[in-house]
């Protein structure tokens, strides 16, 4: 099956991704947005037990989740106040994935014909992002998010289990 790639390594050096989206429903889509906002959340979020993130949110828009222990941002709450990333103490909320402007990728699927590839790679300039056959290499940075989706970074943080006290 293939999936996307998305290298986090690259996309952070570019100012402003002027990827472009097939998103048939709607075509001024920055699927890429909400893409790099959920790798974020998956490969750099802290998972704080206190979660100043979503304790700022004034319209409970970002949410911790219990079964997979990820942020998640409901589109339909969020009216990109940008509280959320602010009261972030770590950094890993960015502004810029936070818009108003509700953006989806569907990872193209159904819509290609063999031997297709998504317009996002065409338009891509950096090449931040991939589409093939990849696995999860975690010797190699790459990490699976999520069933369609892969990401690559030099940086990932990991919650250490603490460590039990000496009597």
């Amino acid at each position: 099956m293939k999936r996307l790639l998305i290298d986090l390594d690259i996309c952070s050096k570019c100012d402003d991704c002027g990827m472009l989206c097939s998103y048939i429903q709607h075509p001024l889509n920055n699927g890429i947005n909400t893409l790099r906002e959920f790798a974020h959340f998956a490969i750099n979020c802290r998972r704080c037990d206190d979660a100043p993130c979503v304790a700022s949110c004034p319209w409970e828009a970002i949410e911790l989740q219990k079964d997979t222990n990820m942020l998640k941002r409901y589109m339909m709450r969020c009216t990109s106040c940008k509280s959320c990333s602010r009261a972030c103490p770590f950094g890993v909320i960015y502004p810029e994935t936070i818009p108003f402007v509700i953006a989806r990728c569907d990872f193209c699927l159904g819509r290609l014909r063999e031997e297709e590839s998504p317009i996002c790679l065409e338009s891509c300039a950096a090449g931040g992002i991939q589409y093939g056959e990849f696995e999860e290499k975690k010797e190699e940075n790459i990490f699976s998010v999520s069933e369609h989706l892969l990401v690559k970074t030099s940086y990932r943080w990991e919650r250490v289990p603490e460590i039990s006290k000496r009597k």
